[in-house]
């Protein structure tokens, strides 16, 4: 008798520790995917930036060449990338768009120019997505975190080597309320 409840508790313990496994994978699985989709249309902002880019050409020579280097130094991101490198690329786009701006406010003729404004449509349009898609890599990094970090599931999250992951960090420049006086 003692050797089927022995044998019932571990049976019981093992299907609780893979219902718990296949927990923290899946939810896993849901940030990597958040963070492959940052990437898609952070890349879908490069090309719309690139198209710009090659705008400004027929208008500036040099700043030509200082957008396409910060262009230059783009890089994928991938399910595998980390916050860290996500929020890298997006301060590369800022750069980038910053810069375009710059030339389009000291050249009227670009910003009248209607692929001018298309690509500037796309651009909003991609900076959107990228939004969106940050916002549901930190609710999937939120709700990993919470599985990774609450008993009796941190106790087979430690056992298994998952860790807390971290959140995309949040522009400072951004969080500020800006002044509507006029």
């Amino acid at each position: 008798m003692t050797t089927i409840i022995i044998i019932a508790f571990v049976l019981v313990a093992a299907l609780w520790i893979i219902s718990v496994q296949r927990k923290l994978v899946g939810r896993e699985e849901l940030c990597k995917n958040a963070m492959s989709q940052i990437g898609v249309q952070q890349n879908s902002r490069w090309d719309a930036l690139t198209a710009l880019a090659e705008l400004v050409k027929s208008y500036n020579e040099h700043e030509y060449r200082t957008i396409s280097d910060v262009i230059a130094k783009r890089a994928t991101i991938t399910g595998a990338s980390s916050a860290a490198q996500a929020d890298a690329q997006e301060n590369l786009l800022g750069t980038a768009l910053r810069s375009i701006n710059v030339v389009a406010e000291q050249y009227p003729q670009l910003k009248a120019d209607a692929n001018y404004g298309k690509a500037m449509d796309s651009v909003n349009v991609y900076e959107n997505q990228v939004r969106m898609s940050r916002m549901v890599y930190n609710d999937s990094v939120t709700r990993f975190n919470n599985t990774v970090r609450q008993f009796p599931d941190s106790l087979v999250a430690g056992m298994l080597g998952f860790s807390a992951k971290e959140y995309l960090a949040q522009d400072t420049a951004k969080a500020q309320m800006p002044s509507m006086k006029i």
